[in-house]
């Protein structure tokens, strides 16, 4: 029996014995079988889960936009139609807010002082729907006010935020402030003798030029004409756009003359707001005051923007560039001067100011800016209207824009250019007329800080 149990434990011994060794011969192949087929059915599990993924988007993305409920995208409407009417062009009111819309959105964000992100706050949401509301409902009392305000309809939503905060009555007087300035560059005749705004000097700190009589000009009083008031044809095309529901497009536009209107308007709306960013940085300076300093553009450059209508726009471009290296100022601070005098001279009505920033900007590098002489030429707005003449100015701008200049007006609507050349070049030709030259006075110059 002891011996029986001794051979029984030695055989099982030696079983034990030699299993081991071809056991562990095959353990590493074995353990990586192993980690092979749970790391391959790792990566297959996690294939199809991706594929499910992958499918599972476009599903989804399906869902949320058929999800939207209808009162969320009426709203989105009326936010793209009260954008319409206040000046920033968001598209037709379809609901989407694109890129067309996000840019209005940013525009009147922009214009009200907001961050320009695209995307309205909950306050900036209901102001702008509110103002429409109230605009709409103030009938022809509405319409009086925007023709008042040199901004147009953008004019409500800032007498509307003044009105709420309780300083409704600052909006007139900053109204009389401005627009009476271009009357003082206007000769009257008393007793035979003429008086005329003489040179002004713009250095910081100067005081204002005083008025003096000057004799030997005879006054005319045949062959005068009425100007026309900008800032009055922008807001009636201000209500015309409205009342379309929003700017006319390249595949929407039946009257040229109407979207050219329309652009230049908003173009003369951009240029306000450039100047008067530019304006508070000058320090020492009212806006009465700076607006003042600024009618110097006036009498100092009639002179070539009378040539407008009677010259090439290159021989009209090399006589300012004459004049600007003539008055040694620096190209920086008199493009910056020529930005805030722009502003100033389309919130005064004053063309020559205007008109002869624009040139300036021009002929410093700024070609964009040679879209505004197009516009003047074809309405014949402070210029005689010759269309002939316009067209080598629009094609000046938007060439440099297609060329990768930075757009001044409306930047976010890239598709601009194509409705302007279209409008553009559909013009006819007109008679030019002779407008009668001035000689010139000093320029202003003020220091902007960057």
């Amino acid at each position: 029996m002891f011996f029986k149990n001794i051979t029984m434990a030695c055989a099982a011994a030696a079983m034990i014995t030699i299993p081991a060794t071809r056991v562990s011969s095959g353990t590493g192949d074995f353990a990586a079988g192993i980690v092979a087929g749970v790391v391959g059915s790792a990566i297959v599990r996690n294939a199809g889960k991706q594929k499910r993924v992958v499918r599972k988007k476009p599903h989804n993305t399906k869902q949320r936009t058929a999800a939207v409920p209808s009162y969320a995208r009426q709203e989105r409407r009326e936010i793209q139609t009260s954008l319409n009417y206040f000046g920033f062009p968001a598209g037709p009111p379809d609901g989407v807010l694109g890129k067309n819309s996000r840019a209005a959105i940013a525009g009147y964000q922009a214009h009200m002082g907001y961050a320009a992100t695209g995307q309205l706050t909950d306050y900036e949401k209901n102001f702008l729907l509110q103002s429409y509301n109230r605009a709409i409902a103030g009938g022809a009392a509405t319409s009086q006010q925007i023709a008042a305000s040199p901004t147009g309809p953008r004019g409500l939503l800032t007498r509307y935020r003044r009105e709420a905060a309780g300083v409704a009555a600052t909006v007139p007087a900053t109204t009389v402030v401005v627009a009476p300035q271009p009357q003082v560059l206007q000769p009257q005749v008393l007793g035979g003798t003429t008086t005329t705004t003489t040179t002004i000097t713009a250095v910081a700190g100067s005081e204002p030029a005083q008025e003096t009589p000057q004799t030997g000009l005879l006054p005319s009083f045949m062959g005068q004409t009425t100007a026309v008031s900008l800032a009055s044809h922008c807001n009636q095309v201000s209500l015309l756009t409205s009342t379309n529901g929003g700017f006319l497009t390249a595949d929407t536009m039946l009257d040229t003359n109407l979207a050219l209107n329309e652009q230049f308007c908003l173009a003369r709306t951009y240029a306000i707001a450039e100047g008067e960013q530019l304006s508070a940085k000058i320090q020492g300076f009212s806006p009465a005051q700076i607006a003042k300093q600024c009618e110097g553009f006036g009498p100092a450059l009639k002179e070539y923007v009378a040539a407008m209508s009677l010259k090439p726009h290159t021989a009209v471009l090399q006589d300012v560039s004459g004049f600007v290296l003539s008055t040694g100022m620096s190209p920086v601070q008199l493009a910056g001067t020529a930005k805030i005098c722009l502003s100033v001279g389309y919130r005064a009505d004053n063309m020559d100011v205007a008109i002869g920033s624009a040139l300036l900007l021009a002929v410093l590098g700024e070609q964009a800016y040679a879209e505004l002489m197009g516009h003047h030429l074809a309405q014949g707005f402070g210029v005689s209207k010759r269309t002939d003449l316009a067209l080598p100015w629009y094609d000046m701008g938007l060439t440099a824009i297609e060329n990768g200049a930075t757009p001044v007006f409306a930047p976010g609507q890239p598709e601009r250019n194509a409705l302007l050349r279209k409008a553009a070049f559909s013009l006819s030709s007109n008679t030019s007329a002779v407008p009668q030259v001035q000689p010139a006075s000093a320029l202003p110059i003020f220091k902007v800080d960057p």
